[in-house]
């Protein structure tokens, strides 16, 4: 199998910029980290949204953050109405966390419909929706359930977890997700992956996309042993 190029490897990266300590000047430094780096995305808190998008700018790294988060328990309506706000921001990429407490009552009506409604608003607009379980507190059972409903309500991925729970993404959960996902859903894994030898790990898996913040750490462990491209240079 031919290697990938250290620039395919940084569009698998969301940069993320979530914690609730982050500064102004720290989440802007971090959306030029990643121009440098020509990752896939900025996860960056809603209320930067559009700075991210300012300073993202001319480049091919999007701008992307989340909703419902971190719990997920907000009402579908609210939802809804952070992803419009996200939207007009200039955010592409949605990032949501599903109703756990729904997932572990077995109430799949309520849950599929609050996802629903949030890629609708999403694909509406031209962009895409990430499915954050938190893996951390549910079954296996709950995950192939979940998979199934993202694949009929047409998410563009599922992703293991917020980053904020006792434990983020581990492989067999990952090999779960992409064996109960159709085709058309992509796999994320978020919490866990900071080294170049667990990224190619996920990769071989099937994950297209991780949310990381040792994304610098990451490439830069992988630049002498993959071919360079002038993207991170």
């Amino acid at each position: 199998m031919t290697p990938p190029t250290l620039a395919e490897l940084a569009k698998m990266f969301d940069h993320s910029l979530l914690k609730p300590t982050l500064t102004d000047a720290e989440l802007e430094q971090g959306c030029w980290l990643a121009r440098q780096y020509d990752v896939a995305s900025v996860c960056i808190k809603p209320y930067a949204v559009k700075l991210a998008a300012k300073l993202l700018a001319g480049s091919s790294v999007q701008a992307s953050t989340t909703i419902g988060f971190p719990h997920g328990g907000h009402r579908t309506q609210v939802k809804v109405y952070e992803a419009e706000l996200a939207l007009a921001d200039g955010a592409t990429e949605l990032d949501m966390v599903v109703n756990i407490g729904k997932v572990l009552s077995g109430e799949w009506n309520a849950v599929a419909s609050d996802i629903a409604a949030v890629v609708a608003v999403a694909h509406a607009n031209g962009a895409k929706v990430k499915v954050i379980f938190e893996n951390a507190f549910l079954k296996d059972e709950h995950k192939i359930a979940l998979c199934r409903i993202c694949g009929e309500v047409r998410a563009d991925w599922v992703k293991t977890s917020t980053g904020y729970a006792e434990t983020g993404a581990t492989i067999e959960d990952l090999k779960l997700m992409r064996l109960h996902s159709p085709a058309w859903v992509q796999v994320k894994a978020a919490g866990g992956v900071r080294t170049f030898e667990k990224l190619m790990e996920v990769r071989n898996i099937g994950v297209t996309r991780i949310g990381a913040t040792a994304t610098q750490a990451i490439l830069e462990e992988a630049r002498g042993k993959l071919p360079s491209t002038k993207a991170v240079e």
